[in-house]
């Protein structure tokens, strides 16, 4: 079994209480727009973490983390992206990498708008963990946590973080 820490759209904010709330993840995934490159390391000194770049990531990001990440755990194949397109409706170039890598699950940012579904027309898990940072219109930061044991998906949890731009103890 493993336990998973999913964030996004970071854009070069990082809540101290992220670190409480991914203290027993034995990963993280970021899905994008990481913005400071800081946070690539201030993540990857707390616990293995994977991560895509975004839209708004500078060339120094992109030069350190690929745009589109495959990963294998447990008996899932994970397809990460900033990118997706609306919900089941995925713009050309992720619909291509889906027909091409068969993932199970597909972990997305970019919209800000938190949204876990399951996707029965690709039959993939949409994981979409909302915004955690301080930047754009989402009213409350959010993350995701959950565990893989097998072909299992337990415990999915969404963690809210507090109004964005607000930081609470």
């Amino acid at each position: 079994m493993i336990r998973i820490g999913v964030l996004s759209d970071t854009h070069s904010f990082l809540d101290p209480k992220l670190f409480h709330y991914f203290a027993e993840c034995d990963e993280i995934w970021h899905g994008g727009d990481i913005g400071d490159i800081e946070i690539i390391d201030r993540l990857q000194e707390f616990k293995p973490s994977y991560f895509v770049y975004g839209n708004i990531d500078d060339q120094m990001v992109r030069r350190t983390v690929p745009e589109v990440q495959i990963i294998e755990r447990e008996q899932h194949k994970i397809l990460m992206i900033h990118i997706a397109g609306p919900f089941q409706s995925y713009n050309k170039k992720l619909k291509e990498l889906i027909e091409f890598h068969k993932p199970t699950i597909l972990v997305c940012g970019h919209s800000h708008i938190l949204k876990v579904a399951y996707d029965h027309k690709f039959e993939l898990l949409y994981l979409n963990p909302g915004a955690c940072g301080n930047h754009g219109f989402h009213p409350k930061r959010t993350l995701l946590r959950f565990s893989i044991d097998g072909s299992q998906i337990k415990g999915m949890e969404v963690i809210e973080l507090g109004e964005r731009g607000k930081i609470q103890s």
